[in-house]
């Protein structure tokens, strides 16, 4: 900046901030200060919006200084410089107070949980340092709009939660889905819940993917499409009854349809199905609007007898 006084001139956009510099002659005895400058805010030694402000405000206080009314009467800037950088200033600090902070923001929500709910609830949670006995376990989506605890006002210790794309529960595989399977018994065979829920939603994304897929079942993702594939049947049901209505009212049954079909998965697992058959264990599918506000709940019958087999 030798020789020139740079003026900021800043651009603020989806909490990017672009400062562009103009520059005019600048007094020769400005010029150690603006090379100080320079040294102090060039490129990587800027770490913060604390350290443009301190800069700007520097830089301000530099144009003020001994030769600034001679400046300011040779270039005409007494009164337009002030006031630039001053909002500059301002709208820098206005950037900076905007910025998300994951740090205080999960601070700040554990402090509102602490003081809010543990320290105002100390049975409840002196019962849950000795354990927990569920009665019920919930397949929900990932989506972060559907919290099943949230929306249906679960309790800690109330429920155990799975949650996942599309909510799906697949069928029984010791290798291909061991993670979902280890869920299932620990919840079934360990916490000995008493129901397991399968919970869709509205606007889902992964049974639009899933209804997405092209026919020749060719892919265009790592994981999401392969994983939403274990609900295949509900879409071939959908398309099949439902081919009158648009994409959109397609993707509303096939919300409800994955449910039934991760219903009826569960019943490939032994711990799932002998709990059916003594009755220790019911499986119940629910699905929520999130438009509408509103929540709807079934059982399928799906006939379970003993086996006949020895």
């Amino acid at each position: 900046m030798s020789g020139k006084l740079k003026k900021c001139m800043m651009l603020c956009c989806s909490g990017q901030v672009t400062v562009r510099l103009l520059t005019v002659p600048l007094d020769p005895e400005f010029q150690f200060l603006a090379q100080k400058e320079d040294m102090g805010t060039n490129g990587s030694n800027v770490n913060s919006y604390e350290e443009a402000i301190a800069g700007l405000k520097k830089l301000l206080r530099y144009s003020l200084s001994l030769s600034h009314k001679h400046f300011c009467e040779k270039h005409g800037l007494e009164g337009v410089a002030a006031a630039k950088i001053n909002q500059l200033t301002a709208e820098l600090e206005g950037t900076a107070a905007k910025a998300f902070n994951p740090v205080e923001r999960v601070k700040t929500g554990f402090a509102h949980f602490k003081k809010e709910k543990f320290e105002k609830n100390p049975a409840l949670y002196g019962e849950l340092a000795k354990g927990q006995s569920p009665k019920f376990m919930v397949f929900a989506c990932s989506d972060s709009r559907v919290c099943p605890s949230h929306v249906l006002d679960f309790q800690p210790g109330e429920a155990f939660v799975v949650r996942n794309i599309a909510s799906m529960v697949p069928p029984f595989d010791q290798t291909k889905y061991a993670g979902v399977g280890a869920a299932i018994e620990y919840a079934v065979l360990h916490l000995k819940v008493e129901t397991i829920m399968v919970i869709g939603h509205s606007c889902c994304g992964g049974i639009k993917g899933l209804m997405s897929i092209p026919d020749d079942g060719t892919t265009a993702s790592e994981f999401i499409e392969n994983w939403v594939k274990i609900c295949m049947p509900a879409k071939s049901k959908v398309q099949a009854e439902c081919n009158g209505l648009d994409f959109a009212e397609q993707c509303k049954n096939c919300e409800k349809e994955a449910v039934n079909v991760s219903l009826a998965n569960l019943l490939t697992y032994p711990f799932v199905r002998a709990g059916l058959l003594k009755k220790t264990l019911t499986i119940r599918g629910g699905h929520y609007d999130f438009v509408k506000g509103s929540f709807e709940q079934w059982s399928l019958d799906f006939g379970v007898t003993p086996s006949l087999s020895a």
